[in-house]
């Protein structure tokens, strides 16, 4: 039963952050363990050469080699030999949209010594024509702790040679900027170096741009620095060139003038920044990786190791983030099938493309894309909002518009997060579209003022619903999605603003919708582009990195990838959902976890069981809010407040604390997080300006309630009360990812239950000898669930569940999927559905709204009967529990007694047991 689709090999991936202690000599010794769990391909986190200490890998310095902190491709090779003994393979994470502006990025630090006559000149996004006359042909380096003129006065720019490259840098503590060498005949001339050498220089000065010239005048510099004579000049140009004194700064604000690029406050990136960046973060520069050179330059190591069976598969960071993602992934997909024949016998077939792509509820991937799908977001949310209970909602708003007048519609939120980040974190990039806009208007005769036209296209952006259009790509045929939301976006800013303001935003909308068949002007295609990279920084930052931390009606709902807005999604929905992708995408993946996520899987499938009980939960916050003192002025107010509440209930441990240091280590983590959040949220303090007062307050009012006896007593019978039905929720949510149409994604250690907090607390190390112990001590699935808090009721259900998998795969890959009525009273407490192939049939009945289920809190069993059928019609027994249960009638899944997680095969071929 093997698949014909590339990514149907593809069964089950696990997801896994290197670094911080992870290694591939590490990940090789796991890969049996890995292997028994039923994972068909290990998928990692990037490995491709990163900044020194890299937590995450995503600041890649070098795309030719794998990271010797890792252990380099030897490593690597080791790992892929390993994952093939075992039948597996490897997806890697891969960074085409951003690298590292790091010193040990040899490409950028070729531009800064060379600028526009770099050979790399032109493979960043830089705007080497910016009409401030200071960065016209020069890049802003603002990475100064204060401005330029203070800097030089306070001696914190320090002139030095490099031996080993041969170039004079300028250091500011961690940072060095390499001099421009048609810049040191005069500088050496200070110190009367030879006068070959100073020949030499005035050569390079003359050419203006590397080459062998300046090899050979570099070369010649590092042999005569090399030399007592030498040294003594280098210690010398130091001298005069510092800072704290007068002729030592003239010399110093001399040599910065000619250099190509121009050194600046750190908090002028957001005024002036002339590149683009990954999102708004300065360290992170944006490639230009839809230049053929550059493409080739990014993905040549990738090729080479596809090519020798070392990877079998990647996923592309930050789709978006590409001028013409479509044009990628069609180049991306028609260079790895080229290889695929070159590859070894005993590889794997075919080559997974994987997006991290944000996709709208009402979005689809666009068709022009050929790849397995997205990572799962999409799936992520939907899992979750159809565990919610949509009942809820008129009682959580009562409580949410309680918390003061900042307590807005989370569409508003948003909005005015976008304002906001428009005016302040994106502020050059939205002067950037607004030029180019104006210039593109010019070339078409509209006429129209700079500030009426900011304010057009400010309305415009604040109400863009997707992540970003792609008129830009040429490789898109339909654009109906993309003119829908532009005209909804123009829609919504038509309605705030003026009628004198229509010509130009009619205008605007003919510029940001032109179609690539339609030949625009090149002024109109940088425009577009423009906007196109502008709306999805913007979305993640004011949606995810702000609006998440603004608007806490039921914070189980703030996810990546998820509208909270929407709190619940009918069962009718999520099935549409599945059909779609087994339609469209098969081989998507299925996520519920990933390094990015805000809070873990069953945190937030716990926090679901509050919209089964809004009233109670409502009166508890009620008696919270009265009785901690928050609004004293010793605390949070009440919106941080109602979030912490919620962060605390969804992370408290199963059990009460054990002892005051482990009581102290968890609060060190909430603590941890709080912080960031007050600071994402920017309400009251942020990344830049922190208010430490109100940072200072929230810590210790969030140490006194977990110090107060009374305060964790009460939550310890509220996590008594609904933990039982969230890890039912928690196991639901698995169920289905392993079984819905789709390539189901484990996340490092979920396996077991997950209450992690947003990064690096999700990011923290495995306890993988656990899970290998828990894994050789594998019993029954009742008895599992007797155990229920010790989690490896969970990752019984997953090696269970992929075990078939692995023997079945095209039950799953190609299987056919069928939603099932429910009859009865308590029709609303399951999700049905059937997968069907080669006379195969998988019944799948998931719980759903566990709490008035009377969910035993000892062994998760049903505390009551339940009125539930399931119309199966010709699908009579035999049926075989995949979960080795008590036998259960087919028809009627949810027995009292029984734990409500329903997993039956029926073989019609009469082939026995599976």
């Amino acid at each position: 039963m093997n698949s014909s689709t590339p990514a149907a090999m593809v069964r089950a991936t696990l997801r896994l952050q290197f670094r911080a202690g992870l290694t591939l000599d590490d990940a090789t010794a796991l890969v049996p363990q890995f292997a028994r769990l039923g994972i068909s391909h290990l998928y990692a986190s990037p490995l491709f050469a990163a900044r020194p200490g890299s937590t995450h890998g995503y600041d890649t310095v070098a795309h030719d080699r794998i990271d010797p902190a890792l252990g380099g491709e030897a490593a690597l090779t080791r790992l892929a030999d390993r994952l093939h003994a075992h039948g597996m393979g490897l997806i890697l994470d891969i960074v085409p949209n951003h690298m590292a502006v790091d010193a040990h990025n040899a490409w950028w630090m070729d531009v800064l010594a060379w600028g526009q006559a770099s050979a790399h000149a032109t493979w960043f996004d830089i705007d080497w024509h910016d009409p401030d006359p200071d960065l016209r042909g020069r890049v802003l380096l603002p990475f100064l702790d204060r401005p330029l003129p203070e800097a030089i006065v306070a001696g914190s720019l320090v002139l030095r040679h490099d031996g080993d490259g041969g170039l004079f840098h300028i250091h500011h503590h961690e940072h060095r900027f390499p001099l421009c060498p048609a810049s040191y005949a005069g500088l050496l001339a200070q110190v009367e170096a030879p006068g070959a050498l100073l020949a030499a220089f005035t050569t390079v000065a003359v050419r203006g741009g590397p080459g062998a010239e300046a090899d050979s005048a570099l070369a010649a510099l590092r042999h005569w620095a090399a030399t007592q004579r030498g040294q003594a000049a280098m210690a010398r140009l130091a001298t005069l060139h510092d800072g704290c004194d007068p002729a030592g700064r003239a010399r110093l604000e001399g040599l910065l003038a000619v250099q190509p690029w121009l050194l600046a406050c750190w908090r002028e990136a957001a005024m002036r920044i002339n590149w683009r960046r990954f999102f708004d973060i300065t360290g992170l520069v944006g490639v230009c990786v839809e230049r053929a050179e550059v493409f080739e330059a990014v993905h040549g190591c990738l090729f080479s190791l596809y090519q020798r069976g070392l990877v079998d598969g990647v996923r592309v960071d930050h789709i978006d983030g590409l001028a013409a993602p479509a044009t990628y992934c069609q180049r991306l997909r028609a260079r790895l099938d080229a290889l695929a024949r070159l590859r070894p016998e005993n590889a794997l077939p075919g080559a997974a493309i994987y997006v991290e792509k944000i996709l709208a509820s009402h979005e689809n991937l666009p068709a022009a894309w050929p790849v397995a799908g997205t990572t799962g977001y999409d799936f992520m949310d939907q899992v979750s909002a159809v565990l919610h209970d949509a009942r809820a909602v008129p009682v959580l708003d009562k409580l949410w518009a309680a918390c003061g007048p900042e307590a807005r519609t989370c569409g508003l939120i948003a909005r005015e997060a976008r304002a906001q980040l428009l005016a302040e974190g994106f502020a050059a990039e939205f002067g950037q579209l607004t030029r180019l806009l104006a210039t593109a208007l010019k070339a078409r005769g509209a006429d129209c003022t700079p500030a009426g036209l900011r304010m057009v296209l400010e309305a415009m952006l604040v109400s863009f619903t997707l992540y970003r259009t792609y008129f830009g790509d040429e490789a898109v045929q339909d654009h109906a999605e993309d003119g829908a939301a532009v005209h909804d976006a123009a829609r919504a800013a038509r309605s705030r603003l003026g009628a004198g303001q229509e010509p130009v935003l009619d205008a605007v909308l003919g510029i940001l919708s032109a179609r690539p068949e339609q030949a625009p002007a090149p002024c109109v295609r940088r425009a577009e582009q423009a906007f196109e990279h502008l709306t999805a920084p913007l979305a993640a930052k004011s949606t995810e990195d702000t609006a998440f931390y603004r608007y806490a009606r039921l914070i189980s709902r703030n996810d990546v990838g998820s509208d909270p807005a929407r709190l619940s999604l009918t069962v009718a929905d999520f099935h549409a959902g599945c059909a779609a992708r087994a339609r469209l995408h098969p081989d998507a993946m299925l996520t519920t976890a990933t390094h990015d996520h805000k809070r873990g899987e069953d945190s937030r499938a716990r926090l679901a069981v509050l919209s089964e009980m809004a009233p109670q939960w409502c009166a508890q916050v009620s008696e919270w809010f009265a009785r901690n003192g928050a609004q004293a002025g010793i605390g949070p107010d009440r919106i941080d407040e109602l979030m912490l509440y919620q962060t605390m209930l969804g992370a408290w441990p199963l059990t009460p604390f054990a002892s005051v240091v482990l009581r102290e280590a968890w609060c060190d983590r909430i603590v941890q997080w709080q912080t960031k959040a007050l600071r994402e949220a920017k309400r009251h303090t942020n990344w830049l300006d922190p208010d430490t007062a109100y940072e200072e307050a929230c810590t210790a009012f969030t140490r006194r309630l977990v110090a107060s006896a009374a305060f964790t007593a009460q939550m310890d019978r509220m996590v008594a009360w609904i933990a039982p039905a969230g890890a039912l929720n928690g196991l639901a949510q698995t169920l289905l990812r392993l079984t819905t149409p789709g390539v189901p994604d484990l996340y490092q250690g979920c396996d077991l239950w997950d209450f992690s907090l947003v990064d690096p607390d999700n990011r923290r190390p495995v306890d993988f000898g656990l899970r290998h112990a828990l894994l050789e001590h594998a019993s029954s699935f009742d008895a599992s669930a007797a155990t229920w808090r010790t989690g490896q009721v969970k990752l019984d259900l997953i090696r269970r569940i992929l075990s078939f998998r692995a023997r079945y795969p095209d039950l799953f890959a190609i299987g056919s999927y069928q939603p099932l009525e429910l009859e009865g009273a308590d029709r609303d407490h399951a999700i049905a559905f059937l997968r069907q192939h080669d006379g195969f049939t998988l019944l799948v009945v998931a719980p759903r709204l566990p709490l008035g289920m009377e969910v035993q809190p000892d062994t998760l069993a049903v505390g009551r009967d339940m009125a539930l059928r399931v119309a199966l019609m010709q699908h009579a027994g035999p049926w075989h529990s995949l979960l080795g249960a008590a036998p259960v009638e087919a028809a009627m899944p949810f027995a009292r007694g029984q734990v409500p997680l329903v997993c039956l095969v029926h073989d019609a071929g009469g082939r026995g047991m599976p």
